[in-house]
């Protein structure tokens, strides 16, 4: 087994956790939307779960939505901080599941149809000092 140096990452000092957030001025998430259904997916797609299409384009997705389910968790795995909450946000027509941050994690707090928007915030810095950056939501200022 042959063993290769880490490579350090180019100028970039920011990395998105995942393929389909796009960090700057207005973090976003993209989408791989069906041409034949319209469909929505995170992610790369070989084929359409609902109507077997295989053709994708490119969409942002909404950056305000609506929690349409959620969780309080209590138990993670070893390091992982809890409660907290895992929610279900219907993004003008595409599901995000996404934690809530910056709520409090209890009923008191998280209620169906809450009105939130995303919200982009540092995971941690690896060896080479860059940093990686996760998604969620927090809860939206109503009327603005």
């Amino acid at each position: 087994m042959t063993s290769r140096a880490a490579t350090p990452p180019d100028s970039e000092t920011t990395v998105p956790l995942v393929n389909y957030l796009v960090l700057g001025d207005t973090p976003h998430l993209i989408a791989q939307e069906c041409q034949t259904c319209q469909a929505r997916y995170f992610g790369r797609r070989s084929g359409c779960a609902c109507c077997g299409g295989d053709t994708f384009t490119e969409v942002p997705v909404a950056t305000e939505g609506t929690v349409t389910a959620y969780s309080i968790v209590e138990v993670a795995a070893p390091g992982v901080e809890v409660p907290f909450v895992s929610a279900v946000v219907d993004c003008a027509g595409t599901t995000v599941r996404a934690n809530l941050v910056d709520v409090a994690p209890d009923p008191v707090h998280v209620r169906l149809g809450m009105p939130v928007r995303l919200t982009t915030y540092p995971l941690g810095v690896d060896g080479y000092g860059v940093q990686a950056i996760g998604f969620g939501f927090v809860p939206a200022k109503v009327g603005k």
